[in-house]
């Protein structure tokens, strides 16, 4: 074998192919890797256009097989390792093609399909650069060949709509030279190794051997062995007094996230957790020879290793004021904040501040995150934010002010007051964030009451409850209908409204409120320990009118808890960020799905009808032609405004699949939902508690309800369920159900240990609504069913029975069937279940 460093464009020039082997898995990178892919161009976009040395990033190694030369003279290379790196950034470049072809750069786009993608002088399957395995074959190459359904709902359709939406975000903040500088960083300034294999080497071993290595050494234990090794006289004392205390006291995990803070508070802030032991090295280097200085820099890590557990413990704190604030932070969670925190403590410790001082401080920081979240600010850059902070502060004034100062920022985005107020009336909170953050927002509103016998969090066991319900009664939707505005359905305003911060709080009775009339809600509430339940409690109904009043006084507290930005405005002429979030959410829908204006609006805290006008001025932007009215038809006022000889929109969603019915209405099963666009935004959607199976086997009380709930909803369907679910438990699988008064059931299969539960479940089935949902989304993190291929095979084998119209575009969602499939076509789906009880056996044997 030979290895050599290379670009990506020396790697893919000439007539060749890279061809992904049979035996390698599907393409699998997810949104988070494609995130820290994307973060790493963009430091090197961002160096190259301010005209800094630019160093090549190292993205790893492609190990690469000859196979045999074609008769037209394609060279065609078996990729043996590094298939997910190779497809991702042939997927980048097929969106930034098009992302020129937006643009108008006809040169640019005719550039990157001959350079990169395509074998310009052969057809067929040698015409591609790289031919992925066959499963991804047909998305892969409906992107390079631009046609409709390109960018469809598995994972190669997915980090396409992925590079789209970035190039285009990318291009509404950069400059004219942005586009190209992106080009020239995806080509020359991405540094990969390729190691070719010799003929006769053998291939598969090569590929098992590369993905069966034993656990490596961490970043921190590289350092630690490079360090000692300069340290022969001292290094023993100096190990036993500083480092092994340090490592004992923080455990491996925080050492590694340790060595990465004192790199980023010295200023070295675009250093990647990955490359801790390279900088640490070349940081250390000039000290070889010199075990006193070295010393001293163990010393310091070690000094910081003392403030860093007060972050992560805050008990370890002295004051009480910068303790109360260390908790909060704490129980905030995530790590965004330790590079500032950190270096505050580093202030404070060298008797530069005060413990108040930097109290005050922290409480900036808790704002400024807290406030992001209500208003859904988008969360790119944030980590550079902070990491950037400790060399940006300025010196001259107290560590509180400067801090303020620093994120009040324009390009940092703290939401003003005014920001702030209106995401309480009109944001989704319940999908901001992660849950433990939106208890903590709810938990800190409740302590601002102040109450004389304040509830003991720590000892309760809480969850958010929606006063107005997920999934509501119809007695709901006729007080809602009383507040409708003209044109809008009660549902509509439901959907508006039942998310929003002043809908939400906290209780430890979920189950019992469920979604009851408002009048039984009343009586569990008014016994409640919370003052904030109490308060909603009092009031004689709940609707619109009540739910915004609400929203406003916990505005009022919320304003008071975490101050804002220096000045409290948003500059003049700046774009809501809603738009941003908007035209986001059209870039990740994949092909063959449409939505509504109403979905978008409850996406991003608006109404349809700034929703329309906004799209109706904007038709050009990518995606807009897929928002259609509630009833799925194009808006009659929907015109291009580019001037541009695109097909109707109705053509133009036919031809990547949306079906159409002789009305002109889009399929309902192909329809977006607010949730499933959040969804697809990477956001944390928490679902009605009734979807969440119980793990500990089937309930007879349970059950009970179950059947009683499917006999009087469905009785047809009655006798098809009873017997899915007794050959489902013949299977050796078992049943679970949920909690609230619709209770739900899931058939579980447990194919884990003794040490380690391995649970998945195909469906889950609701007695009243009469829904099945095919849990697409919880499948693919679990295997066999992470594998695209899989999953789009259960997504076949269920379309075969009449009744079942699954989109293959909701491939990570959870589409649903009508329960009433039971009725006729039981034994059709036993098989398709013992299908899936097979393959995933199969995948259970493979892998032990």
């Amino acid at each position: 074998m030979r290895a050599q460093e290379i670009s990506f464009l020396k790697l893919v020039q000439g007539d060749k192919q890279f061809q992904v082997p049979l035996y390698q898995r599907t393409y699998s990178w997810g949104r988070e890797q494609l995130q820290r892919l994307w973060e790493d161009i963009g430091e090197l976009v961002d160096q190259h256009l301010a005209g800094e040395p630019t160093a090549p990033h190292f993205l790893g190694s492609v190990v690469l097989a000859p196979g045999q030369i074609q008769a037209g003279g394609v060279q065609r290379w078996l990729v043996v390792d590094g298939q997910q790196r190779l497809t991702t950034l042939m997927l980048a470049f097929t969106a930034l093609r098009d992302h020129l072809k937006e643009t108008g750069d006809a040169r640019g786009v005719d550039r990157v399909h001959r350079q990169i993608l395509v074998n310009e002088f052969h057809e067929g399957a040698d015409h591609y650069r790289l031919l992925p395995t066959q499963a991804d074959r047909d998305a892969y190459t409906a992107c390079v060949r631009s046609r409709a359904d390109a960018g469809g709902g598995d994972n190669i359709g997915a980090a396409y709509r992925f590079f789209r939406g970035a190039l285009t975000e990318g291009h509404e903040a950069g400059d004219e030279q942005w586009a190209a500088t992106v080009e020239t960083a995806l080509k020359d300034l991405l540094s990969i190794v390729e190691i070719t294999a010799e003929p006769g080497d053998n291939v598969y071993r090569i590929f098992e051997s590369i993905n069966n290595t034993g656990v490596g050494l961490s970043q921190s234990d590289l350092l630690r062995n490079y360090v000692f090794m300069l340290l022969p006289k001292r290094g023993e004392r100096i190990y036993q007094e500083l480092w092994l205390p340090m490592q004992q006291s923080l455990g491996p995990k925080r050492l590694e996230i340790l060595v990465w803070l004192d790199l980023v508070v010295r200023g070295h802030y675009k250093t990647k957790q990955s490359e801790i032991y390279r900088e640490q090295q070349k940081r250390l280097q000039p000290l070889a020879g010199d075990e006193e200085a070295l010393q001293h820099e163990i010393e310091r890590l070690s000094e910081r290793a003392g403030r860093f557990l007060r972050i992560v413990e805050p008990t370890r704190e002295r004051s009480p004021a910068l303790r109360a604030v260390l908790e909060r932070l704490a129980a905030w969670g995530g790590q965004t904040h330790y590079p500032l925190t950190l270096h505050l403590l580093d202030l404070l410790d060298a008797g530069r501040t005060t413990p108040d001082d930097v109290a005050q401080a922290l409480v900036y920081i808790e704002s400024y995150l807290v406030r992001r979240l209500v208003c859904q600010t988008p969360t790119t850059g944030l980590n550079r934010i902070f990491m950037e902070a400790p060399k940006e502060l300025e010196t001259d004034r107290p560590a509180s002010e400067a801090v303020r100062r620093f994120l009040s920022g324009r390009r940092r985005r703290w939401p003003s007051d005014e920001e702030l107020r209106e995401a309480v009336r009109t944001k989704p909170f319940y999908w901001a964030g992660r849950p433990p953050q939106r208890g903590y927002v709810l938990r800190r509103l409740e302590e601002s009451y102040a109450a004389s016998e304040p509830v003991d969090f720590a000892k309760a066991s809480l969850s958010v409850e929606h006063v107005l319900p997920q999934r509501p009664a119809p007695a709901w939707f006729d007080l809602l209908a009383e507040e409708t505005e003209p044109n809008q359905t009660p549902q509509e305003l439901h959907d508006l409204l039942v998310h929003t911060l002043g809908n939400l709080t906290l209780t430890g009775d979920n189950a019992k409120l469920s979604n009851h009339p408002f009048e039984r809600k009343q009586q569990i509430l008014d016994s409640s320990a919370l003052r904030m339940n109490l308060e909603i409690s009092s009031v004689q109904r709940w609707g619109k009118a009540q739910i915004l009043e609400r929203a406003d006084r916990l505005a009022d507290r919320a304003v008071g808890l975490w101050p804002g930005p220096i000045g409290g405005v948003r500059p003049a002429g700046e774009e809501p960020p809603a738009w941003a979030e908007l035209r986001a959410a059209l870039v990740a829908m994949p092909s063959g799905t449409w939505t509504t204006y109403g979905d978008v609006a409850e996406l991003i805290g608006s109404h349809p009808k700034p929703v329309g006008t906004y799209l109706g001025s904007h038709t050009n932007l990518l995606g807009a032609y897929r928002v259609l009215t509630v009833e799925g038809k194009v808006s009659p006022s929907f015109r291009w405004t580019d001037g541009s000889d695109r097909l109707p929109p109705q053509e133009l969603l036919a031809s990547e699949g949306v079906r159409f019915d002789s009305l002109g209405r889009a399929h309902s099963s192909q329809r977006l939902s607010a949730a499933e666009l959040a969804t697809l935004l990477g956001r944390d959607v928490a679902q009605p508690a009734a979807h969440d199976p119980l793990p500990e086997g089937e309930d007879a009380a349970a059950a009970e309800r179950f059947r009683t709930q499917l006999r009087e909803n469905w009785p047809a369907a009655y006798a098809g369920v009873v017997a899915v679910l007794d050959f489902w438990r013949r299977q050796g699988g078992h049943v679970t159900y949920g909690r609230y008064e619709e209770t739900s059931c899931f058939p579980m299969l447990d194919l884990g240990t003794s040490r380690r539960q391995h649970l998945m479940w195909p469906v889950g089935v609701y007695p009243v609504s009469g829904t099945v949902e095919v849990v697409f989304q919880y499948l693919k993190t679990r295997s066999p069913f992470d594998d695209t291929e899989q999953r789009r095979e259960l997504l076949n084998r269920l379309n075969k029975i009449d009744g079942i119209d699954l989109p293959e575009a909701k491939l990570e969602l959870r589409p649903s069937f009508p329960v009433g499939v039971f009725a006729e076509h039981g034994d059709e789906i036993c098989e398709v279940l013992d299908w899936f009880v097979g393959v995933a056996a199969l995948d259970l044997a493979r892998r032990d």
